[in-house]
Formats: structure tokens, C-alpha cells, sequence
């Protein structure tokens, strides 16, 4: 038997790469499980174009703006009296983002170990996700993806650098013990014309809840 409490009012992670369809998988699920959407700051972001075109410089800037903006936000959905569900988490900001820049030498031992310290203290104040749902697709996927999109600050992204996250989101997925997580594989879905898989993916959820 479902748990109501946790198909009426869950707390859902939406985790995956650039890309892969996040934002609308958020819209579509929240609008027909009548949950509530939060999205992560991106057209508002102040340091996302300088980022792509030097990331050595202003990575850490990105990292700790994103982290402050998703603790906001997690903040947020845990006194929420209604299912939430957010396009990108938290966990994501350290173990996939930071963590690769820091590995590609772009983010300094000492940022990274300054940067770490900070997610640490303040991931001890929030809640653990009832679940997360990983949204993964292959590098190839994901650059079509992205220029389809057209937005002008991906348009400079190197193909490596999103090969190099998808490597990392598999190595923390297969990592987490904290939560549930759900992988959806996506190359293959239209999230627009298939309703009949999204139909299948929103009961497993539900199920898995």
C-alpha cells in the first residue's frame, strides 16, 4: 500500500546533468502531482557567463553563489506543507560541480577545502530528500540537447567538460546511500510525445515513494 503522507507532500531531488531535461521533467510531474516547483537560479545568475568563459577564475564564485542560493531553497521546501519537488540539488553543487572543478584544476586545493567546510556545516541543518530522481543520458545527448536550446552562455560549454560531468554524476550515483534515487534513462524519451512512458515513470515514482 502507498504511503499518503509521502505521495501527497514528498520531498523530491531532481539531479542530472546540463541538458537532460530537468526543468521541463519538474513542470510536467509538479503540474500533474500538484506539488510545488522550485528551479535553480540560472537567468538571473551573475557569474554564469563569466564561468564559461574562464573557469578557473570564477569558479568558486559560481560554487558558492549556486550553494547559497540551494540551501535558500531547501530551506524553503522543507517547512513547505506540500510535495515540493526542485529542479537540481543541493548534494549535486559539491559532489558533482565542485568537486569536478576542483579535479580538472580549475578550483584550488585550498578553495576546495574552504568550499567543502562550507557545505558541510550547512548541509547539517537539512532534510534528506524522500527521494532522487536521476535524469541521465549520454554525452552526445546532451550537447544536442544544449544547442538546441540556444542559450547564449552554453553556447562556449566544451563538449569535454560535459563528458567529464557525466562521468562524475555516474560515480556519485552509484555512491549515495543517504536516499533513494531513481535512474531514468532519457536518450531515447520525448517527454512531449511519449505521454505513455512519462505515465509508467510517474507511478514508479509513486511507488517508490
Amino acid at each position: 500500500m502507498l504511503d499518503k503522507q509521502k505521495t501527497d507532500s514528498p520531498f523530491i531531488g531532481l539531479a542530472g546533468n546540463i541538458g537532460v531535461g530537468k526543468t521541463t521533467f519538474t513542470k510536467l510531474l509538479s503540474k500533474r502531482r500538484n506539488w510545488e516547483p522550485f528551479f535553480e537560479s540560472v537567468s538571473d545568475n551573475p557569474y554564469l557567463s563569466d564561468f564559461y568563459d574562464d573557469m578557473g577564475r570564477w569558479g568558486f564564485n559560481l560554487q558558492v553563489y549556486f550553494l547559497h542560493k540551494r540551501f535558500e531553497m531547501h530551506q524553503k521546501m522543507s517547512a513547505s506543507s506540500i510535495g515540493v519537488i526542485q529542479d537540481r540539488t543541493i548534494f549535486e553543487d559539491m559532489e558533482i560541480f565542485a568537486r569536478n572543478l576542483h579535479q580538472l584544476g580549475k578550483l584550488s586545493k585550498r578553495d576546495w577545502d574552504n568550499y567543502c567546510g562550507l557545505f558541510s556545516v550547512m548541509t547539517s541543518y537539512l532534510k534528506k530528500p524522500d527521494l532522487v530522481i536521476y535524469l541521465r543520458a549520454e554525452t552526445d545527448t546532451l550537447i544536442s540537447r544544449i544547442k538546441n536550446r540556444g542559450r547564449d552562455y552554453e553556447s562556449t560549454i566544451d563538449p569535454e567538460y560535459i563528458h567529464t560531468l557525466n562521468i562524475a554524476y555516474d560515480r556519485w550515483i552509484r555512491s549515495v546511500d543517504d536516499y533513494p534515487v531513481m535512474t531514468i534513462q532519457t536518450d531515447d524519451f520525448n517527454i512531449f510525445e511519449d505521454s505513455d512512458r512519462f505515465d509508467a515513470i510517474e507511478n514508479e515514482i509513486l511507488e517508490r515513494l
